[in-house]
């Protein structure tokens, strides 16, 4: 057997989205579509809160592992696109000020109160993935970039279409996400190209977006089975009708 050319190693990533993103998940449809109640999308918002602020902390593990200068320049500005250059500013603080308008006080997000355990597990276990396994994973794990910018405008329009507690000032995470999604995953394919260089290396890298792809997945199904029609939600999660 012989490496896949580095087109039809992408043609293989991109097989991987189409069958296994979250763009498909139930809950996602239903929140694009206006299915979801305020309660859902509350939800929703606050444990993706917890995924979005461990993002850094990903981030910060694996440039930590690079040799390459230009590389960790490269990834560097991810942590300040979730960060920002200063207080105020950044995706995180975005993504803040979007929970605030659905009602939650600050701290309690900060805090995470309310997340589902299954988050919890989820988000952790990405953390892990990144800082422990081999670095060419690590970085293929990034590549659901490659999938966001279409998902993002079809979330936004519908989101706005369908829903009046929310506005596109709430929303505007999303603004400069489809940019910086597409600038970053230039630079992780880039590095995937040049070192999957095996079929088993490119095997790899296949399996670590898939298992990103079924974080996210895994973190949708909480929230269905939680809050859509089974109700079953865990001691200590967000309850509807309130704020943690």
């Amino acid at each position: 057997m012989t490496a896949l050319s580095a087109p039809a190693l992408l043609d293989r990533l991109r097989e991987v989205g189409a069958r296994r993103y979250h763009d498909r998940h139930p809950f996602h449809l239903r929140l694009h579509s206006g299915g979801c109640s305020k309660s859902e999308v509350q939800a929703w918002a606050l444990n993706r809160y917890a995924y979005q602020a461990a993002i850094p902390r990903k981030d910060a593990s694996l440039i930590a592992r690079l040799d390459d200068p230009a590389l960790r320049r490269a990834w560097r500005q991810r942590l300040i696109d979730h960060d920002g250059a200063a207080d105020g500013e950044g995706g995180i603080e975005r993504w803040l000020r979007l929970c605030e308008s659905l009602g939650f006080a600050r701290d309690a997000v900060i805090a995470h109160r309310g997340v589902l355990p299954a988050t919890r597990f989820a988000v952790d276990a990405y953390v892990a993935f990144v800082r422990e396994r081999p670095l060419l994973e690590a970085v293929a794990s990034s590549l659901t970039e490659l999938f966001s910018p279409q998902v993002i405008k079809t979330r936004v329009s519908g989101m706005l279409a369908h829903y009046d507690f929310v506005s596109a000032e709430s929303l505007a995470y999303f603004t400069a996400r489809p940019e910086q999604a597409s600038r970053d995953v230039e630079s992780a394919l880039a590095y995937v190209a040049a070192h999957a260089t095996t079929p088993d290396l490119q095997d790899a890298v296949v399996a670590a977006l898939e298992f990103k792809c079924d974080v996210l997945w895994a973190m949708l199904d909480a929230l269905d089975h939680a809050y859509g029609p089974a109700g079953q939600i865990p001691p200590g999660a967000f309850q509807p009708g309130g704020a943690p």
